[in-house]
């Protein structure tokens, strides 16, 4: 009895002796990035630039796999559902939060089912209309939806995206009626406006900036708090009457749940200092995203506090998944 027990105990000691090697000289294969999103958008912008930098970091392939639909539950769960390894993570935006409720009957839950690692970056949305619209500003813009209730249409990048309850918020503080188109990702969200399939959107600083100035689309406000430096001329939604509104994408990272902590701890290290490199830091700011450096822990408190700042959004607005 006494061998066998000797056995066993060596037997566990053996395995953590693995597990410990393992996390030491992690990563020792490709790591796969999953992004819940059709490639070209902003989500996309961020994890195939983390993507690059980790390789070069670890000097192994990091790999940025595109499965969007079902509103990036298809994609969450591909990582939720992932060995805790590491060897899968998850680059994403706010929608994270906005899954929790907007399915009633989500087979997971990210407070429980992702490790948090790093909240990454944030960046405001440009209001873009189309030019035939003929509207220079957000009173004109509101005025003349109301004057054609339910005629006018706005595209997102998905039922219960940030961009779509961002509209959704300020036609609660305005009092306008327009019908929602939802789109697979940011790239078709943008081709919609531009092709008037959809009259106005939600969309990134760093994709809206060009076409503003090239007159294919007319940018009319910003949801930052103030106004930022890549689009000086864009007055904030809050300074043209609507006080308080604020709204700000985000792009965090996860891993799956009980993923070691070693591995979290080199993750979370690691994605910090590639945001702090000068070059890394300036191409994002030029597309109007701003680097984040955070710990796990804000990450986890930083989702809990948006699935409560959304619910109420889409409880108010009788939000319901496709």
């Amino acid at each position: 009895m006494k061998f066998k027990l000797i056995l066993f105990v060596l037997f566990v000691l053996l395995q953590l002796n693995i597990t410990s090697d393992a996390q030491t000289n992690w990563p020792s294969k490709p790591v796969r990035i999953v992004n819940p999103f059709t490639p070209g958008g902003a989500v996309d912008t961020v994890a195939r630039a983390l993507a690059q930098q980790l390789n070069e970091a670890w000097n192994q392939s990091v790999i940025v796999d595109n499965r969007p639909g079902a509103g990036t539950t298809i994609g969450m769960e591909i990582v939720v559902r992932a060995p805790p390894d590491g060897y899968t993570l998850l680059v994403s935006n706010g929608s994270v939060a906005t899954v929790v409720p907007l399915y009633k009957k989500l087979s997971f839950n990210p407070v429980k089912d992702l490790a948090p690692i790093s909240l990454s970056i944030q960046s405001p949305y440009l209001l873009g209309t189309h030019p035939s619209l003929k509207i220079n500003n957000l009173n004109e813009f509101i005025n003349y939806s109301k004057s054609r209730p339910d005629q006018l249409s706005y595209g997102s990048t998905g039922v219960g995206s940030l961009a779509h309850l961002t509209m959704e918020l300020l036609k609660s503080h305005t009092k306008i009626n327009m019908l929602h188109v939802a789109y697979k990702g940011g790239a078709p969200n943008i081709t919609g406006l531009l092709g008037n399939e959809v009259q106005s959107i939600f969309g990134p600083v760093s994709a809206l900036t060009p076409l503003n100035k090239s007159g294919k689309i007319k940018v009319i406000g910003i949801t930052s708090a103030k106004r930022v430096e890549l689009a000086p001329e864009v007055p904030t939604i809050a300074e043209q009457g609507i006080a308080g509104f604020e709204a700000t994408s985000w792009y965090p990272v996860y891993a799956p749940a009980n993923t070691p902590i070693k591995i979290i701890e080199k993750v979370n290290l690691d994605i910090n200092k590639i945001l702090q490199k000068p070059d890394v830091k300036s191409r994002f700011l030029a597309q109007g995203m701003v680097p984040v450096i955070s710990t796990p822990e804000f990450l986890r408190d930083y989702l809990k506090v948006e699935i409560k700042r959304w619910s109420k959004v889409i409880q108010d607005s009788d939000i319901k998944p496709e």
